[in-house]
């Protein structure tokens, strides 16, 4: 086999029971060192860490480990998900992340999550402060009010696919490369029938944290924040609200990014991230 071209990561599957039902999860990792659990937005999947499981600067001193939400990417719905609307809720979101951290065994991890991922870290800095070493926020806001009609995202008469990148594709920061921000899309442009829209069911609706997210602990856990200057979903000032709200919390403000940093601008966007991992570690 000529292995020329071929990228450091490594791809697997382990099953795990999440809410009694079993899922066949699709995970990815690449590096040594300490875990750095990375979590994808709602309606796509874990190819948007790419940059960040290809920066040997990373991956000399981190394992980088993502995966795909069931319904999500390579991993399938559980078995009888079409008797069933998804919907993500909170607690359903925690069950997964921790069911996949137990199936793994990833002990004490970084955890860094966008958007809806950026979301949930807050409800694990809650909820489960003590499994991980700390939590990064990218596009973290304790709530997102609806902006558009979330029907549109899952109808027989409209593509769900064009339409749900249609929509997320004004998020994109400007100055995005055209390679990194069509392949941005495009994992949108593959997501399941209503998956988009049932992941947001939790981003707009049942997740919100406005009444809660000032009994976070960061001497518990550690809490950074990383927003992107262009982003009307989650605003550099929905941020630096929640950093108001969360003593100790670290907030940075991206400038020229948007709401897929990682996806969006891989290179620009690991300049941000090499310093908050460095100060992690020290």
């Amino acid at each position: 086999m000529n292995r020329q071209g071929i990228e450091p990561i490594r791809g697997g599957y382990v099953n795990v029971d999440i809410q009694g039902r079993r899922n066949r999860i699709y995970f990815e990792t690449a590096g040594q060192g300490q875990p750095l659990l990375c979590l994808h937005t709602a309606g796509s999947d874990s190819r948007q860490y790419r940059g960040i499981m290809n920066c040997a600067q990373i991956t000399e001193r981190f394992e980088v480990i993502c995966f795909d939400l069931p319904y999500h990417g390579k991993s399938s719905p559980p078995e009888g998900w079409e008797k069933h609307e998804y919907q993500l809720s909170s607690q359903l979101y925690l069950d997964s992340i921790l069911g996949v951290m137990d199936a793994l065994e990833i002990r004490n991890p970084v955890a860094m999550g966008c958007s809806i991922g950026g979301r949930v870290v807050l409800h694990l800095a809650l909820r489960a402060p003590e499994r991980f070493k700390a939590l990064i926020g990218l596009q973290s806001g304790a709530h997102v009010a609806p902006y558009y009609n979330l029907e549109w995202l899952h109808r027989p008469d409209v593509h769900g696919g064009e339409v749900c990148a249609g929509i997320v594709s004004g998020l994109i920061g400007p100055h995005a490369k055209d390679a990194d921000r069509w392949e941005t899309l495009w994992h949108y442009m593959q997501s399941g029938p209503g998956v988009f829209k049932g992941d947001l069911h939790f981003y707009k609706a049942e997740g919100d944290l406005r009444e809660l997210a000032s009994r976070i602990d960061t001497a518990r856990c550690p809490l950074h924040l990383l927003t992107g200057e262009y982003d009307y979903s989650c605003t550099p000032d929905d941020s630096r609200a929640l950093a108001r709200d969360i003593a100790g919390a670290q907030l940075a403000i991206m400038p020229g990014l948007g709401h897929f940093p990682m996806s969006e601008a891989p290179a620009d966007f690991i300049a941000h991230l090499l310093p908050v991992l460095a100060q992690i570690q020290a």
